[in-house]
């Protein structure tokens, strides 16, 4: 496998699992969404130690040669916040600020995760103006690790899959079939990528550690 990476909120993560699988492991992408534990909880991550997990976790992935990666969704609660100082301490080789994005069916109202009844998944009250996100980038130009991410990149750059494997259409049309009933190759015929997009958010980067590149290594959970 060319590269492993784990994307978590970094709450069961623990230093004896990391022991015994760093070696399989390039990159930990931990979500944070605000270094104010406050914040935190009115974003929903955590309920009043999320931030002390988050250090302990960039601490683990650099003792155990592991890439670490911050994933922050800019929205309404966290959008004026100065977060140079914390970035600049948790060092993440890369920084992903993602614009909160409202998706058609899945996170724009109290009923819409496919009928399901979960208010919290309704993301209308995070949203943000285009400004307002430029502001926030503006305030963290100069952290070299930044990597952002508008909802008119996002949008369609990213191939996802829902429960039911199926490649979601973001908007554009009906999710396709499963890949379990007509396999990835027919499916992608029938999903909406922009790879010019993907190319231009910076899709393809390194995803490697540098002192190895795992030839058949086997994986033994």
């Amino acid at each position: 496998m060319e590269s492993v990476t784990v994307v978590t909120n970094g709450s069961l993560v623990k230093e004896k699992w990391l022991h015994q699988h760093a070696q399989h492991l390039d990159i930990m992408a931990v979500s944070c969404d605000s270094f104010n534990e406050r914040t935190n909880m009115l974003i929903g991550r955590g309920k009043g130690n999320h931030l002390e997990t988050f250090v302990k976790l960039s601490q683990l992935c650099r003792k155990h040669n592991v890439k670490f990666k911050v994933n922050t969704v800019v929205c309404r609660y966290n959008i004026d916040e100065d977060m140079n100082g914390m970035i600049a301490k948790v060092a993440p080789f890369r920084w992903k600020c993602f614009q909160v994005l409202v998706v058609e069916g899945e996170n724009d109202s109290s009923t819409a995760l496919r009928g399901l009844i979960i208010s919290a998944q309704n993301a209308q009250r995070f949203t943000i103006s285009n400004d307002e996100y430029q502001t926030f980038l503006d305030r963290h130009a100069y952290q070299k690790a930044l990597v952002p991410e508008s909802n008119n990149v996002m949008k369609s750059s990213y191939l996802i899959l829902d429960e039911h494997m199926r490649f979601l259409n973001k908007n554009v049309k009906e999710p396709t079939k499963s890949i379990l009933e007509i396999g990835v190759p027919a499916a992608m015929n029938d999903v909406y990528w922009d790879e010019e997009s993907f190319a231009r958010r910076g899709g393809e980067y390194e995803w490697q550690k540098e002192e190895e590149k795992k030839e058949d290594m086997a994986l033994d959970f």
